[in-house]
């Protein structure tokens, strides 16, 4: 199965499978008399348009390079993840909203929900765990960011259901307080989710440079490469899902161009085949200082 085949693959059993779950939760969360199952499934509804989004993203993103774009078109990976965030974030401000509202100005209102909305969690929870390690292991295999955010959402829907389960229990045990405040819960948990995607999402978008380990083992190969003396200056920015590299390194001083030029060549495609995230190395180089 080609790359082009999983993004599609993904995409559907996403898709699909949201608006199944989404469906059956908004059933059980109306006629179960349960706020929290209600807010749990406009989170499933959420993860339709989270799901579209990365199909987009990831397809534009593999997009080959053109005369505008000669570094790619990586970034709309990026951009793509930021969506997915933001979408995140609002369903979750939305969901702690009704918890709010519940608490503070419809207390009286509050029902006990049935025994359907229970169920409903339990099975949410089952499904959208197995939709997010299937989602993520794809998503690894494509090395996507934006695919990798799809699966943490709907990792945060399966949390959110952990909440609702927890919320409408203690609601039927005489507490029926607890199925509101079940949403606000969901809503810390989502809105966390949300937050750690918008800064990997920002953090691609503004050439971050690479961990320090991640340098350090660079660096360690590189001068593990003949003819290479020495590391002047070794820099790293990441673009989308992709790493570009600018290096200079020391030669002897006194060989041929011709040589210095095959040093370098045979440093550039060994990174570019070592760490496949590598999308391209820039080298400089420079005569080693004398002894």
């Amino acid at each position: 199965m080609n790359d082009r085949q999983i993004v599609k693959k993904l995409s559907r059993v996403g898709i699909l499978g949201n608006v199944l779950l989404a469906a059956f939760k908004l059933f059980a969360g109306i006629f179960g008399r349960s706020g929290a199952m209600i807010s749990d499934a406009v989170h499933s509804l959420s993860d339709v348009f989270a799901t579209l989004i990365a199909y987009i993203g990831v397809r534009l993103a593999r997009q080959k390079e053109d005369a505008e774009h000669p570094y790619g078109h990586e970034r709309f990976e990026c951009v793509a993840s930021l969506i997915l965030g933001l979408i995140l974030a609002g369903t979750g401000i939305g969901i702690g909203w009704t918890g709010v509202r519940q608490l503070l100005f419809e207390r009286d209102a509050i029902e006990v929900p049935t025994l359907l909305p229970l169920i409903a969690a339990v099975v949410s929870i089952l499904v959208k765990e197995g939709m997010f390690w299937y989602t993520m292991h794809y998503a690894k295999r494509l090395d996507s960011a934006a695919f990798k955010a799809d699966a943490w959402h709907h990792r945060s829907d399966a949390m959110s259901s952990v909440g609702s389960f927890i919320g409408i229990g203690m609601a039927k045990l005489g507490f029926p307080v607890m199925d509101p405040i079940a949403s606000l819960i969901i809503c810390l948990f989502i809105l966390k989710v949300a937050y750690d995607i918008l800064r990997d999402a920002l953090t691609k978008m503004l050439d971050t440079s690479c961990d320090k380990t991640f340098e350090h083992r660079l660096a360690s190969f590189i001068l593990a490469q003949p003819g290479v003396k020495k590391i002047d200056l070794l820099h790293t920015r990441q673009f989308g899902n992709k790493i570009y590299v600018d290096l200079e390194i020391a030669v002897e001083r006194d060989i041929s161009l011709l040589e210095a030029h095959t040093i370098a060549e045979n440093v550039h495609g060994s990174v570019e085949k070592e760490y496949p995230n590598v999308k391209h190395v820039m080298i400089h180089v420079n005569p080693a200082e004398a002894e």
